[in-house]
């Protein structure tokens, strides 16, 4: 027997579809990742915490679910939304099915629905705020719930994905599947040891850095410059994480005083906190940026990237301190995408290198931060 479930955006708009997943109700804010691939990755990718995904792509679930392919250490996300779910998960690495998944770890999803005009409608209207239920199933109700809920603007959501550890020395490299043919490690076996400020970060960043042969350490996003020094870094990076930028306040404050003592690179959410600790601003945007086929030009080798991306909030340009040059642009909407400090070696983008799951075009950064380190332990 199918339960029904159903979608209600605070503009009044409901859709009505059959439940996936888990039974009960969740808020939160809808946008819509044009992946094809990779719905595990994004599932426990703690950037989308608060958020209700939608998946453009109709059929979803096909390749089933494994334990090598996730980025945290469970979904993280609010609600899962798909046009249809497949009914067999055939992949020689599947360990089950989507949505015996979802119901293990208590995620709310929605199968069924007309995806592309809910994506038509954010696309005209915004993300906007929704409650997805199987419990309450009365339109008005739930069109009232949507209205009266929290959303994401001033709202700290890295204090709800923030790891358990004070500190954890990471051990994992890229599995077989992820790694590429690539020259030997460049400095030798933890050539360098890097602190990373986890704001959410997708475990696959780390495994990057690992992987470099670097020595790994993960903090809180929370931990103050004067306890990250201490652990004597040659680099600190910045990770990605969920919704808006600016109530982290106390993570600005740190990194504005890190940057001046040793090499920084900053991904996604670490991107806007660089340039926040810089003096910059930051703005939501109309539908976010979600999706493994951003296209954003690298303006120093006028290279363009295919780039996988998942975020609400940009740096607003017309804030930009002089001390920090624009190096990356996103081509859909001519963003920022990527900026340097042009005193110290610290610098960041918009999107996720480590591609997981995505394509492959920017892993040069973590290289970039590697020679970032050589560079300045040499000056």
């Amino acid at each position: 027997m199918t339960q029904t479930a159903k979608l209600a955006l605070e503009d009044g708009t409901v859709f009505t579809g059959e439940s996936f997943g888990s039974a009960g109700e969740v808020d939160g804010e809808v946008v819509f990742n044009t992946s094809m691939t990779g719905y595990q990755e994004i599932l426990t990718d703690p950037s989308y915490c608060g958020q209700i995904v939608t998946m453009t792509y109709p059929e979803i679930g096909n390749y089933g679910v494994n334990a090598d392919d996730v980025e945290s250490g469970k979904p993280q996300l609010s609600g899962f939304i798909v046009r249809e779910n497949s009914r067999i998960a055939s992949n020689f690495r599947a360990e089950g099915t989507l949505s015996d998944y979802l119901k293990e770890h208590n995620i709310i999803a929605l199968a069924g629905i007309d995806t592309r005009a809910l994506v038509r409608r954010i696309r005209t209207q915004g993300a906007m705020k929704g409650i997805l239920s199987t419990e309450d199933l009365d339109d008005a109700s739930l069109v009232e719930k949507a209205k009266a809920s929290q959303g994401l603007v001033g709202r700290d959501l890295v204090k709800e994905v923030l790891p358990q550890q004070t500190q954890q020395q990471w051990d994992q490299t890229l599995s077989e599947w992820a790694r590429l043919p690539r020259e030997a490690t460049p400095g030798g076996e933890e050539s360098y040891h890097i602190v990373a400020m986890d704001f959410g970060m997708k475990w696959n960043i780390a495994r990057h850095l690992k992987e470099m042969g670097c020595r790994v350490t993960i903090v809180p996003g929370t931990a103050t410059a004067e306890e990250i020094m201490a652990l004597k870094p040659d680099g600190v990076f910045l990770s990605n994480g969920p919704g808006d930028p600016e109530p982290v306040d106390y993570a600005i404050k740190t990194i504005a005083a890190l940057i001046s003592q040793v090499p920084v690179f900053g991904i996604c959410l670490g991107h806007q906190l660089l340039a926040l600790a810089c003096g910059a601003t930051t703005f939501k945007l109309k539908f976010g940026h979600r999706g493994a086929n951003q296209p954003v030009q690298n303006i120093d080798s006028d290279v363009i990237e295919i780039t996988a991306q998942n975020h609400g909030f940009a740096v607003a340009e017309d804030t930009l301190p002089e001390q920090l040059a624009i190096t990356h642009r996103n081509l859909n909407d001519n963003t920022i995408a990527g900026i340097r400090h042009k005193q110290y070696p610290a610098f960041s983008v918009q999107y996720h290198p480590e591609s997981s799951a995505g394509p492959h075009d920017s892993r040069y950064l973590f290289q970039q931060f590697y020679d970032s380190i050589a560079a300045f332990q040499a000056s």
